[in-house]
């Protein structure tokens, strides 16, 4: 039974599709006015590993995550300059290339972390008229207003604002700054649309004035899109966008919908540099791009993967250090297994030594408990080391090296660690079937078959070495 933390009720809630067998998930993707660091992959990285535990357990997960290239102001006011439009002003180039130039960006990151890709990738830019429509449909309902070209959200009007973040309107209210906006009916209503300024570079004709939607409706408009205005599975995000963001796309969706956005809100948590948050405002970011001029891609999958994606991670070279050690010791032990099956032909005549079973079963459970990846990783260390001594005692048979490969490459389907090799190892299975063939023609006293075997060997370019504990392959 898999239980994920839903931020929504801060518990542990069985998970349960919507539709039997299928789960969709939108997940709030980067504002592209700049390279992704560490914080970012931290967060994608865990997404991905979600969506690919999803899929493991025998889902087909439909994953949308979009690029905000419009509406994303500074500070996340929204009387800021947008940030995609102030990198453009700086670089003297078109907003929307600033925008493309980014997505390539983090595309070639993305790639690099074995992130698989999403099922779509929607841009508010080519949603305006949709986010248009959702607006007027919203004023219609009479939970929006325009006010001086501008088109805001009535808190008011949704009782149910703060249910995620936990914060009440009365506390926001009283806590509120000196209102400067006095286009607003009050100090908490959001921009939907906001009337653009002469000197804004990104602007589009509305019923209200020229001007561009705000940040918060976007992901409404788009989710709505793809996954269709009824409940979807899944929201992930980062959770310091839990208030305003996630609160404001709720209360716009659920107010239009008159149903609940998402039945889950999984938020990823922050990396930390010397206790403060990484992140581009304050300029103590590592990107993604300069972490793997140093270490090696899955070294930072696994870097992110030894820590639940809810708790705070921290950013250190010993850290990072540690982690690179770690998929040496899962790359040597994977290796070892490759080469010991190249070496001899399995037979299913003597029972295994291990009972993979059973750490089948653990990996389940940790996974299930809200994707506990610490657990899971410390279960193959357990294995790496409990294999290890079973085989310097000599009670290892070879269906423990076909099982614990077997394993790897089970749970490596939701890691996705691409595992440092050595070139011993690298023999196609079709060169290993020939070779367990010609094996067994041996035992069968076929020796003309045997023979034709190894000579089809050595023309594929490999050897075959005969020793008294069955064959090595040798690549010529």
């Amino acid at each position: 039974m898999l239980q994920i933390y839903n931020k929504l009720t801060n518990q542990k809630e069985e998970f349960i599709p919507i539709n039997p067998g299928k789960v969709g998930m939108y997940v709030c993707g980067p504002t592209v006015y700049d390279h992704c660091h560490l914080g970012h992959g931290r967060g994608y990285v865990s997404m991905d590993i979600i969506r690919k535990y999803l899929e493991y357990s025998g889902y087909e997960v439909r994953y949308i995550m979009n690029y905000t290239d419009v509406g994303h102001l500074t500070d996340n006011s929204e009387d800021g300059e947008d940030k995609i439009q102030k990198k453009a002003k700086k670089e003297k180039i078109d907003p929307l290339e600033v925008a493309a130039y980014y997505i390539r960006s983090c595309e070639e990151d993305f790639q690099a972390l074995n992130i698989k890709p999403a099922t779509f990738y929607p841009r508010p830019t080519k949603y305006i008229d949709k986010m248009i429509d959702f607006t007027q449909r919203l004023i219609e309902k009479g939970f929006a207003y325009e006010s001086e070209g501008s088109v805001y959200f009535s808190v008011e009007k949704f009782p149910a604002y703060g249910q995620l973040s936990g914060r009440k309107t009365e506390e926001l209210s009283a806590g509120a700054r000196v209102e400067v906006n006095t286009a607003k009916k009050n100090p908490l209503d959001f921009a939907l649309w906001i009337k653009a300024r002469p000197e804004h570079l990104l602007k589009w004709n509305s019923p209200w004035s020229v001007g561009y939607p705000g940040w918060h409706i976007e992901c409404s408009v788009m989710s709505c899109d793809l996954l269709g205005e009824n409940t979807f599975d899944i929201h992930g995000g980062g959770n310091e966008n839990a208030f305003p963001h996630n609160e404001n796309e709720i209360a716009q969706s659920e107010a239009l919908t008159d149903q609940k956005m998402a039945n889950f809100w999984v938020l990823w948590n922050m990396v930390n540099v010397e206790g403060k948050k990484m992140g581009k405002s304050l300029g103590n970011f590592t990107t993604i791009k300069d972490a793997l001029k140093k270490y090696n891609p899955s070294v930072i999958r696994l870097w992110i993967a030894s820590s639940h994606y809810r708790s705070v991670m921290d950013y250190s070279e010993k850290s990072l250090s540690q982690a690179q050690k770690n998929l040496e010791k899962i790359s040597k032990f994977v290796n070892h297994l490759e080469v010991k099956l190249t070496e001899n032909n399995i037979s299913n005549e003597n029972p295994p030594a291990i009972d993979f079973d059973y750490y089948q079963e653990k990996f389940t459970e940790a996974m299930a408990d809200d994707f506990n990846t610490p657990l899971a990783l410390s279960l193959i260390y357990d294995l790496i080391g409990h294999f290890n001594k079973l085989e310097t005692e000599n009670k290892l048979t070879p269906l423990d090296f076909k099982n614990a490969l077997s394993f790897w490459n089970k749970v490596n389907s939701v890691f996705s660690f691409d595992l440092q090799m050595s070139q011993e190892r690298k023999i196609p299975a079709e060169i290993i079937k020939l070779a367990q063939a010609r094996e067994e023609a041996r035992k069968n006293k076929n020796f003309r078959e045997a023979d034709n075997l190894r000579d089809k060997l050595k023309e594929k370019g490999y050897e075959i070495e005969d020793t008294d504990k069955g064959f090595k392959i040798n690549k010529n």
